[in-house]
């Protein structure tokens, strides 16, 4: 479970200037092929493709994204005693309540940054700086954590928990952000090209060809970084044995940041090579009259303003939000629950995720293998992928009436890294890969911050709901709440997003109208440039 942000990768669809069967004009800012392809010093290398992998492998979210919860919420429960509550934005709350909203706290400032950040990055050579820079501040909050291990400083620990989620998911955003320039200048994508410009093969066989590419490239990224997660697992496992986790609760405290700690340095080892050997593939260039504040803020207004001429991006972005909201929210509840089922054990945590990467590992190879095998496209591997989180919210939705089955038992949660593995975990590389099938060409990082800041919002507001639900929940003879009732909101967005996008997405349509936006687009800068 290394990646917990529903697709965000920004991988172009068919990049040529037929794309859509639209002729798109010729120089380098109308054309909708960037320049960077037809630049052979931006090929893609293999030395490139591994550090991008390695860079993942590391940033796996082992630190900011499972560790670092399991301590907050370890510390809270250690600072709540018996009562189970403590006084959290201004009012008493629930160990579970707590953590949901520090969660919606997060993301909604990861809105605002991305509204910042993320328009200005289709322009220029800088875009890798922002990647670094948020590293850094990862690296920062992955090492601090060796500060915050007792339950007095479990304030810290929020403020702690809050700036980590905020910097990994920075990370993770930016880093696939990157996707685009490697998968359009792979040698066989722009082999590919040459054959479609010279007539040897359909627009349909090139366009299959462009979606298995980006495919391999997303699983393997995926798959690579599932492998690598298992040893830095079991290096960990000999890590706990080395603190005697088991010997008190303060060594238990204390493994717990020390993990976070270890999988940091690995995380900034494995980080330099893609700092290093990264492309600095050019953005677009800033319009006539505009500099590169100006510029950020017309983008940001052009894509608001005419996404509604790209339908079937429209459609896919409302399904995104509300699966994403679904899935997000299922995975910090299901997460929480197992946190108290297992006594906040680390070591009965850690052998938890060796189990769900090993799972996840097989999953995204065995969809990858099957998609190939077939010939099936992304939106049918999508879809199965959606069917597995109804199924797994209806799991959890039992478990509102039931104490025997509905993630309150540990056998459960055994069979749930499984499950969660083989048939969940592949949304996190196909999620990428449908939204790239949205994305027009050349508005990668525009389109890509636009998704990401829909996914924030979801993942914002569900973990709010969330908490407010179980919030409701609490009576006088269950004073800490039933913390499953939000799977009946959970289930109801899993359904009704499985529908909308199994019934209304069409990804052949998209193409078109991606085309028209392009071709409208030019002529909008070609009168700017023209000063009309």
């Amino acid at each position: 479970m290394a990646v917990p942000d529903p697709g965000f990768a920004v991988m172009p669809a068919a990049e040529d200037p037929q794309k859509g069967g639209i002729e798109l004009g010729d120089s380098d800012d109308d054309q909708p092929v960037a320049p960077d392809q037809f630049d052979p010093n931006f090929e893609t290398t293999k030395w490139e493709t591994w550090a991008y992998y390695a860079y993942y492998v590391g940033d796996n979210g082992l630190t900011l994204f499972n560790f670092a919860p399991t301590a907050f919420q370890n510390l809270l429960y250690q600072a709540a005693g018996d009562s189970g509550t403590l006084v959290f934005a201004g009012r008493v709350r629930t160990i579970n309540s707590i953590v949901l909203l520090s969660n919606g706290i997060s993301f909604a400032i990861q809105i605002v940054l991305f509204l910042v950040v993320g328009s200005y990055a289709d322009f220029g050579r800088s875009r890798p700086n922002i990647l670094i820079v948020c590293s850094i501040l990862a690296f920062a909050i992955g090492f601090g954590w060796l500060g915050i291990h007792s339950a007095d400083k479990w304030q810290a620990a929020s403020g702690m928990y809050i700036v980590g989620l905020i910097a990994y998911q920075t990370t993770i955003t930016f880093w696939t952000a990157a996707f685009p320039g490697l998968a359009r200048n792979t040698p066989q994508l722009r082999a590919k090209r040459v054959q479609l410009v010279g007539n040897e093969i359909s627009r349909d066989e090139y366009d299959y060809a462009d979606t298995l590419q980006r495919s391999r490239l997303s699983n393997m990224a995926f798959y690579i970084q599932s492998l690598g997660e298992i040893v830095i697992l079991a290096i960990i496992v000999g890590v706990l044995f080395g603190v005697n986790v088991n010997a008190s609760q303060e060594n238990n405290n204390w493994g717990l940041s020390v993990l976070i700690a270890f999988a940091t340095g690995v995380w900034v080892l494995l980080a330099i090579p893609w700092f290093v050997i990264e492309k600095r593939r050019p953005g677009q260039r800033v319009p006539p009259n505009m500099n590169i504040v100006m510029v950020g803020f017309w983008q940001l207004y052009r894509a608001l303003t005419q996404i509604w001429k790209l339908k079937q991006s429209l459609i896919y972005l409302i399904g995104y939000f509300l699966l994403g909201d679904s899935l997000n929210t299922t995975i910090t509840v299901i997460a929480t629950l197992q946190n108290s089922v297992v006594s906040y054990d680390t070591l009965t945590l850690t052998y938890l995720l060796l189990v769900g990467i090993a799972a996840q590992a097989v999953g995204i190879y065995s969809f990858w293998w099957i998609q190939q095998r077939f010939q099936l496209g992304t939106k049918t591997m999508f879809n199965a992928i959606m069917i597995g989180i109804v199924l797994l919210d209806g799991w959890g939705m039992i478990g509102i009436w039931s104490q025997n089955f509905g993630f309150h038992r540990v056998w459960e949660f055994w069979v749930f890294q499984t499950f969660y593995g083989l048939f969940i975990c592949p949304w996190y590389s196909y999620s990428q890969i449908m939204v790239s099938e949205v994305t027009p060409v050349k508005y990668e990082f525009l389109f890509f911050s636009a998704f990401s800041i829909i996914g924030k919002t979801s993942a914002f507001i569900g973990p709010l709901v969330s908490s407010a639900i179980i919030q409701d929940s609490i009576t006088a003879s269950n004073p800490s709440g039933n913390n499953s009732t939000p799977f009946y909101f959970l289930f109801s967005l899993s359904v009704a997003s499985f529908i909308g996008l199994a019934l209304f997405l069409d990804l052949k349509k998209s193409r078109v109208e991606q085309a028209k936006f392009l071709e409208d687009e030019r002529i909008v800068r070609e009168k700017m440039t023209n000063g009309m």
